[in-house]
């Protein structure tokens, strides 16, 4: 380890869940970001209320990787029950800080053990009531932390007075803890680790921002008016958000509301509801993660046949079944991409970051009006739960795209005519009314049913085929609406590399350490389904492709080769699932492996060419 390690380290706090950290590891997260230096945090918990073991990692990068480091370079245990864990896990020449109230041995000489009397400096501390004592005892720890790695007290202070809304009592309390822990640091540690923080300019104009708040804000931006949902992990606080939000930026005079948002009594009733919004003409939506969206299955059939605009996020978590509730994954992508039973294919958005979460939150209104069309987001827990720096958000300043709506003085242009699925434009698009449409012959029937092109009941065989291709031609037209995939192209290089979601800034990551030992990467990131013409054009560009991603069987993968079966030689899946967020270190080694493969067929086949050839001759 050098002398100096300067704005590029891990640190991780070990606690117990439910003892009130977490405003103690935002104030060290929020600090650094006010000290101008990139930073990212990761919370670990587990699915019960309180008790087990929790972690939270910050990630200081002076380079602006965001994405999590497997290393551990400076851990602090408050936790007797993983204690053993996490000095196990300290990297060697790492720093480990621990309460000297749990008496386990500390076997290691090859990092800096400094022991910190929380309980005795908490003791020293007047007037905090018993039941506030654990929260404070956590921020003694930041301050040890502030001394130790030469964090900016000016800014501690910031951090601290946005998390109490500078509410003057606790700030009080958490900053007279807090300097008396970096107090007791400079008068009885020395510094043996080699880990600092220095003041940089790189974060100025940056925000930090989780992505379920940035889709809310998003969501209500692009005009939500309904919101049906039901609570689960990791997608609960997207609908408390907007909640909170709808209130904030909505005000009206007289009190009332211009929105709903409704806690249903589960998620199919919550899908339901959307989509009764929907077809009435509000801009509706519900959020959910994948056991709920398993249970959305048959209202989610029913949008996409009878033609209905909804917007369903999906904040992904392991499975299948309960799986792990408090991990991440890209594991719904395949389930998604063909919801329902019987033919359909389904819209999909895949934000990459906070901003585009907010992003996605108002366009997917405008696509799924545009398409009357089911529109999923796939965002996923790391990305939805964790704080993330993220450029401002650009506030929509077009106005909504509602689609072929035909209003009164349409229909009386038209003479009256029109089918509601009828393909005028030979685009798949139908037009529709919407309720309260005052023209006599604006109503049609919606249905699940088999329909003709007037929305009549229909079995007919002929009528039922030229409605399933109509569908076809409609998500065909989609690639005109959704967004394009975010390509890097590399000249020279003959490996491509595609991502999707949270993994991006851990793939440039492993992109850039692989070009330190010559091997030059394209990438592309996929922000879509359908799949757009950019996304073909990168694979034929490119010898070898390898596509990371969260999960177990290469869903990206399965579904490229699905699509472009001709380019499925050149595709190789390096997918691995453990309900952490992907590391640069994992992703190279996932890329080197996959690689490996390519190289071993290729060796397999030329073989084989040449024992055709001995076996022509003779």
């Amino acid at each position: 380890m050098n002398k100096n390690v300067v704005n590029d380290f891990s640190i991780t706090v070990g606690t117990v869940n439910g003892s009130g950290s977490s405003t103690a590891n935002n104030t060290i997260l929020r600090a650094i970001f006010k000290m101008g230096i990139p930073v990212s945090g990761k919370n670990l918990f587990p699915s019960n209320i309180e008790g087990l073991p929790t972690w939270y990692t910050i990630r200081v990068s002076k380079d602006g990787y965001l994405g999590r480091d497997d290393r551990q370079h400076v851990v602090v245990a408050m936790n007797p029950a993983s204690f053993a864990r996490d000095l196990e896990s300290v990297a060697p020449g790492g720093a480990f800080f621990y309460a000297d109230d749990i008496k386990f041995a500390v076997n290691r000489s090859d990092i800096s053990v400094y022991p910190m009397p929380i309980k005795h400096i908490l003791r020293e501390q007047a007037g905090i009531p018993s039941e506030l004592r654990n929260a404070v005892a956590n921020m003694i720890y930041v301050g040890v932390l502030s001394h130790m790695l030469g964090m900016d007290m000016e800014a501690i202070r910031a951090a601290v007075e946005f998390h109490f809304k500078r509410r003057e009592k606790p700030v009080a309390m958490n900053m007279k803890a807090l300097q008396d822990g970096a107090d007791w640091a400079r008068a009885n540690l020395v510094k043996t680790d080699p880990f600092r923080l220095a003041p940089m300019n790189k974060t100025g104009s940056l925000i930090m921002a989780d992505g379920n708040t940035a889709a809310a804000i998003g969501s209500v931006y692009g005009g939500l008016q309904f919101a049906a949902w039901y609570p689960i992990t990791p997608a609960s606080s997207l609908a408390e958000s907007l909640t909170d939000y709808l209130e904030l930026l909505r005000p009206r005079p007289d009190g009332k509301h211009t929105y709903a948002v409704v806690q249903a009594e589960d998620e199919l009733a919550a899908l339901g509801m959307a989509i009764g919004a929907g077809w009435g003409g509000l801009r509706a939506m519900t959020s959910t993660s994948g056991p709920g969206l398993s249970l959305m299955t048959e209202f989610a059939g029913l949008a996409y046949f009878a033609e209905v605009p909804v917007v369903i996020w999906d904040v992904q978590r392991i499975g299948p079944s309960t799986g792990l509730p408090t991990r991440t994954s890209q594991g719904d992508l395949t389930f998604t991409a063909h919801i329902g039973h019987g033919d359909s294919h389904s819209v999909i958005l895949l934000p990459g970051n906070v901003n585009e979460c907010f992003e996605f939150g108002w366009k997917a209104f405008d696509i799924a009006e545009r398409l009357q069309t089911p529109v999923f987001v796939l965002s996923d827990l790391d990305m939805g739960m964790n704080q993330w720096m993220s450029k401002p958000f650009q506030y929509p300043d077009t106005q909504m795209d509602r689609g072929k709506t035909l209003w009164e003085k349409d229909l009386e242009a038209r003479g009256g005519k029109w089918g509601r699925y009828l393909d005028e434009d030979q685009d798949g698009i139908p037009y529709r009314t919407l309720p309260g449409n005052q023209h006599p012959l604006a109503s049609y029937f919606a249905r699940g049913t088999g329909h003709d092109e007037h929305a009549r009941y229909s079995e007919d065989a002929a009528t039922w085929h030229r409605n399933m291709e109509r569908l076809v031609r409609k998500y065909n037209t989609a690639k005109k609406f959704v967004p394009k995939p975010v390509i890097h192209n590399v000249k020279g290089a003959k490996v491509g590399i595609i991502c999707f979601g949270s993994t991006e800034s851990a793939v440039q990551e492993a992109r850039d350490q692989l070009a330190a030992t010559g091997l030059k990467s394209g990438m592309m990131r996929v922000r879509s389904l359908p799949f757009t013409s950019q996304v073909v054009k990168f694979i034929e560009a490119y010898d070898q492709i390898v596509v990371v991603e969260m999960n177990r069987d290469g869903q990206l993968h399965l579904l490229l080769c699905q699509e472009f079966p001709a380019l499925a030689p050149k595709l190789r899946a390096a997918a691995y699932q453990d309900g952490l967020p992907a590391s640069a270190s994992w992703i190279r080694r996932e890329i080197l492996q996959a690689l490996e493969t390519f190289k071993k067929k290729s060796v397999k086949k030329a073989a084989k060419k040449t024992s055709a050839k001995k076996g022509a001759k003779k």
